[in-house]
């Protein structure tokens, strides 16, 4: 099980174009998750494996596994079978990592719903996928979850669990709840479990044994360019080679503790964590629900660990807090900054502060599940802080120009991959798949650069989707929901740059004839409907916006317009 051991080969270019393909010396895993698991739960039974501080749960792998069976047992008994979707709506718990492996047990597709989701995106998600049953939080910050589904599904009132018959969520029939309450129309996760004792073992394993590595297991949303999000849809082989070679770049073994306050719902916490933790023996520590700075710094000095994962921004929080020099980071080794373009004076800083010498950066998206790029324990330091690393093993990479053909070493062009990692397709949208994946290769929007050594460097997308600290936003999708607005003729959405995010969402609106409003009424009417992160920080209401001879909105004139207007420098990034 142990990953230490020498470094993979040194992949250069072939043939001095911007074509890579990774090692293959090492074979794929041709288990599904469930075996994974099983196989880490028989080699270390009793170290400790889970570790949710803010709700007191400390399991060893053999405990978990425990508490997966009998999850995995309550849903059997619900009825629910190979191929059923469950969505799971929550913040870092330790029902949602349970969910994910029971799930995989019994072949039913887990949903990724982002915590984030109000109505308009979690009815579109659940539709989209045919949810039939959804494991959920009572509430998270502002976000009262039970709540949000009793208003999509008001049916839930009257209705017995597990026969919910609702007009706008035709597909659903259970809503599992966590927590103590009772809720009418739902069932509570513990009642669950309840369900499942009468369960044997042996049930299980035999529905676990006819599984296939390449059933589709996950389906993760990505916000979608045309509007509405694609849920990109993964098999067992696809995330677990993917988190097994991410703990291979980290060297991570039994023997460390990785400390992980990104979500689970994107593929950093489910693949880069929990996955590279599972297939390793490692520890998984959980600060909180959510991310919080001290909370984060206070688990990795208190327990221990060895490794560290994050956002930028969640680096630059620590690094910046007022209580930073309380806290012992001399247990840390490595780790991964990943999610958006890591700074390279925050890449430096954590190297030097937070005592990561060995931390690494990932590049990749959730359609390759997610990894394509990363850097080494060992490459050195300007190569960590100024690229993305190097192609992982079994895939295979080529830059291209518009014309498609591969662009000498160096030159910019758009980032495509193929391999293991890429994803089955979107979900029910054959369309929107065929224009991203071609012969074989995920055509990624990304613009990027490989150098004669090999290393990778993202300088730009082809479109224009942002990323706010992780999160990939698209432009369309905000647009299209403004144009909802009654007071609004036209708006174009884009990102600027932002010293703590990365980037900020812009919006510059036309108002119809005679109509006045603020940037708070815009605000307002986001409020409920679209993610918090996706609501714009900064909007102008304009008379015209700038176009083309032919038409075409020029969005680069106004992203540097807003620059120079507010002041706002381009961060240095990987």
């Amino acid at each position: 099980m142990t990953m230490h051991g020498e470094p993979l080969p040194t992949i250069l270019p072939i043939d001095g174009l911007s074509h890579v393909r990774g090692d293959t010396t090492i074979p794929l895993s041709e288990q599904t998750v469930s075996m994974l698991l099983a196989q880490t739960v028989a080699a270390f039974p009793e170290r400790e494996a889970v570790i949710f501080r803010e709700q007191g749960v400390r399991w060893s792998w053999r405990e978990f596994a425990e508490a997966v069976d009998r999850l995995a047992a309550g849903l059997h008994a619900l009825g629910l079978v190979k191929g059923d979707r469950i969505g799971i709506w929550s913040p870092n718990r330790a029902e949602w990592l349970v969910t994910m492996f029971a799930t995989a047990r019994l072949g039913l597709v887990l949903v990724n719903v982002n915590p984030a989701y109000r109505l308009a995106e979690l009815e579109y998600a659940l539709n989209k996928v045919g949810v039939k049953a959804i494991v959920a939080a009572e509430a998270f910050k502002t976000s009262r979850y039970l709540e949000m589904l009793q208003a999509l599904a008001p049916e839930l009132a009257t209705s017995e669990p597990g026969a919910l018959q609702a007009a706008r969520l035709p597909a659903l029939r259970w809503v599992i709840r966590m927590g103590d309450g009772q809720t009418a129309g739902m069932i509570r996760y513990a009642d669950v479990l309840a369900k499942g004792e009468g369960v044997p073992r042996e049930t299980l394993d035999a529905l676990t044994g006819q599984l296939d590595r390449y059933d589709p297991i996950n389906v993760q949303f990505t916000s979608g360019t045309t509007g509405a999000p694609k849920g990109a849809t993964l098999t067992h082989r696809n995330i677990i080679n993917n988190g097994r070679f991410i703990a291979m770049a980290m060297r991570l073994s039994e023997q460390d503790k990785l400390c992980v306050p990104v979500p689970f719902y994107h593929c950093f916490g489910m693949v880069l964590a929990v996955l590279a933790c599972v297939s390793t023996g490692a520890a998984m520590v959980f600060p909180g629900e959510a991310f919080d700075p001290q909370a984060t710094m206070q688990a990795v000095s208190e327990e221990r660990c060895t490794a560290l994962h994050g956002v930028p921004t969640m680096f630059i929080a620590q690094l910046d807090h007022p209580r930073f020099a309380d806290y012992d980071f001399s247990s840390l080794r490595t780790g991964i900054m990943a999610g958006s373009p890591c700074p390279i004076e925050t890449m430096k800083r954590v190297v030097a502060q937070m005592h990561m010498a060995e931390v690494t950066i990932a590049y990749g998206m959730t359609e390759t599940s997610p990894v394509s790029f990363q850097s080494s324990t060992t490459d050195p330091l300007d190569k960590r802080t100024t690229t993305v690393g190097r192609i992982q093993p079994h895939v295979e990479v080529k830059i291209v120009d518009a014309d498609g053909a591969t662009v000498p070493v160096g030159e910019k062009g758009e980032l495509c991959t193929r391999g293991y990692s890429v994803m089955l397709g979107y979900w029910d949208d054959a369309a929107r798949t065929a224009e991203s994946i071609r012969d074989g290769w995920m055509y990624t929007g990304d613009l990027a650069t490989i150098d004669e050594e090999g290393y990778c460097n993202i300088v730009g997308r082809v479109k224009d989707m942002l990323i706010r600290g992780g999160e990939n936003i698209y432009p369309r999708e905000i647009e299209e929901f403004l144009f909802r607005h009654p007071k609004v003729q036209a708006v174009q959405v884009f990102g600027v740059p932002d010293p703590k995010y990365g980037e900020e969402v812009c919006a510059w609106i036309v108002l119809k004839p005679g109509e006045s409003a603020t940037d708070d009424e815009i605000r307002e009417f986001c409020r409920s409907q679209i993610a918090h992160y996706k609501i714009p920080r900064y909007i102008r209401f304009v008379g015209e916006m700038p176009m083309t001879v032919t038409g075409k909105v020029q969005k680069f004139v106004m992203r540097d317009q807003m620059v120079c207007e507010l002041n706002l420098g381009e961060p240095r990034t990987a």
